[in-house]
Formats: C-alpha cells, sequence, structure tokens
C-alpha cells in the first residue's frame, strides 16, 4: 500500500491510500462512522489483484486532520470525487459498509457519472422511514466504562462464534479521533437521509445485509433495495454489523462477482 495526500476544494488535505497494481480500474472503498481507511484492513487484500483499491482517511481520523465543521455524508462524498479527481479516475467501482454506504449513497445519488457499480452493506438511508437502532443498544454504546463498551461493540460486529475476529478487529472506531471528531462524525451519521434521492442512483447496486445487524436493523436494507431502481439484496443469514468481516471468505467472492459479473463466475 502507497500513501498520498489530495488536496480538497477548500484545502484540506486529505490523506489517500492505494493498493493493487497501477493501471487496474479503481475501487474506492469507504469506511464505517469514527474509522480510517484502517477500517479496511485484511479486508482490501481480497481485490488487490483485480482493482486499484483507493481508501482516503475521513476528515478528523487517521492522518487527515481538519477541524470539525459542517461535515455530512454529503461532504464527504464531495472529498471522495476530489480524491478521484487528483488521481485521474473519471469513475470508479464504490464499496461503502456502514457510514461509509450512506457516504455512498450520497456520491452515487449527487455524482452519478462518478459510480461505475456500487455495493452497500450494513447501512441506512437515515431520514424518517429508517429503522434506528434500540433504546438498549444505544445504552450499552454509551456505557462510560471503556472494557464494557467495548464488548457491547463486540457483541454488535460478531457473533458468539466470531469473537475470535474482535480481539484484533479494526472496526471498532480509530483511536487516534479527538472527542471532538468523534462528536462531530456521529452528527454525520445521525443526520444522514437520503430517503429522497436514492431514486436518483444509476448504477448497478448490490445490498448486503446481516440478518442479526442490530446497530443497523435489515430492515434498512430492505428499504434501500426497494428505493434504487433495480438493486439487489442478498441477506447474510446469521451476520451482525461486521458480518462482511467476519464472513469475508463468503462475502468478497458475492462482492467480487457484482463488482465484475463478466470476469467472476
Amino acid at each position: 500500500m502507497t500513501t498520498t495526500t489530495v488536496r480538497a476544494a477548500d484545502g484540506a488535505r486529505l490523506s489517500v491510500q492505494l493498493g493493487g497494481p497501477d493501471d487496474a480500474p479503481p475501487l474506492l472503498l469507504l469506511p464505517g462512522q469514527a474509522n480510517s481507511h484502517r477500517w479496511w484492513d485484511g479486508l482490501r487484500e481480497g481485490f488487490e489483484d483485480r482493482y486499484r483499491t483507493v481508501t482516503f482517511d475521513y476528515r478528523g481520523t487517521g492522518h487527515t486532520h481538519s477541524e470539525p465543521g459542517d461535515w455530512s455524508t454529503t461532504s464527504f462524498a464531495a472529498d471522495a470525487v476530489d480524491v478521484l479527481d487528483a488521481l485521474g479516475h473519471p469513475s470508479a467501482r464504490v464499496y461503502g459498509t456502514s457510514m461509509g454506504g450512506r457516504v455512498a449513497q450520497m456520491l452515487a445519488a449527487y455524482h452519478p457519472d462518478r459510480v461505475d457499480r456500487l455495493v452497500l452493506a450494513a447501512t441506512s438511508p437515515g431520514g424518517p422511514y429508517a429503522r434506528e437502532r434500540s433504546q438498549q443498544v444505544r445504552r450499552s454504546l454509551a456505557d462510560p466504562n471503556g472494557w464494557a463498551r467495548r464488548q457491547a461493540l463486540a457483541d454488535l460486529f460478531y457473533t458468539p462464534a466470531g469473537q475470535h475476529r474482535a480481539a484484533e478487529s479494526r472496526l471498532f472506531g480509530d483511536p487516534t479521533m479527538t472527542p471532538q471528531a468523534r462528536r462531530a462524525h456521529l452528527r454525520v451519521s445521525d443526520a444522514h437521509d437520503a430517503s429522497s434521492i436514492l431514486g436518483r442512483i444509476t448504477a448497478p447496486t448490490l445490498v448486503l445485509h446481516g440478518s442479526d445487524d442490530l446497530m443497523v436493523p435489515v430492515e434498512n436494507a430492505e428499504l434501500i433495495a426497494a428505493w434504487i431502481p433495480d438493486a439487489t439484496m442478498r441477506i447474510h443469514d446469521g451476520g451482525r454489523h461486521g458480518f462482511f468481516d467476519e464472513f469475508a471468505a463468503e462475502v468478497t467472492p458475492i462482492v467480487r462477482a457484482f463488482l465484475a459479473p463478466d470476469r467472476e463466475r
């Protein structure tokens, strides 16, 4: 993996990471809330034989240093466009998970010519029709005891059989973030509402979700798949919020086949 820096339209310097062959088709990977590109450690490698993987650290994460401002899933999507422009990619295949799926919705809806094919996993359309997590889940994520809070995340992301992966998981947040940036990311995710614009998406779309996801209930996948024209939905039985990591041996081939239907059999 190589790293570079891209200057966004407002002057912010975005840390960008590249993997795979230089001349391969680009695959933009968008991580979850309060996470840097490290979210994709151990997962991006499953695509780098065929794609030029592109990640960038959201504002306030990793090596993208930016004071919290008027951030939103729309502004993060605009950052993604700036990254693709700087790298010379007119368009890309896009795989977004959790909040990254929310950013990907805005990218595909507002910049349809930039997205060739779209995969949305463990995500929500937001807005008035979205199915929110329960108060019990919210309380567990706000537990002042750090150990209890991490265990709650482990249980929300991984099944009991997958707890060995939770011990080294990169999905639980970027530890280098400031408290202010974490709160800003929470506001970004909470304010997301693509309910009125998902119908604008023209890219072929695959919606993936775990049937037992309590962080982002599976009903949200059903909404997204219903609102995006001709979208395909696949539900992973028993999967939780991190199903794409825990069951990567099954999920990654599904994503690869969708991204390159003429080559993956």
